[in-house]
């Protein structure tokens, strides 16, 4: 299998890994009291859910993202 060199990491950092985190936990939770029929449940997961992206690009300014000087991947 051939490498390609102009690969841009998919996101391999700790800012990416974060926001994922942030994203999958409040779909699930939202995912769960749209289920018990929670509507305040559901609007507080929304909410953290969209946290993520501003967390993943703090972390990212920060030096956490791919490239970044705090990073352990240079990709």
């Amino acid at each position: 299998m051939s490498e390609n060199l102009n690969d841009p990491g998919h996101g391999d950092s700790v800012a990416s890994w974060t926001a994922v985190t942030i994203i999958m936990i409040g779909t699930a939770a939202g995912t769960l009291a749209f289920w018990f029929d929670n509507a305040p449940l559901v609007w507080a997961s929304a909410a953290f859910t969209l946290l993520g992206i501003p967390v993943g690009i703090l972390l990212k300014r920060q030096g956490y993202g791919v490239g970044g000087e705090k990073s352990k991947n240079k990709h």
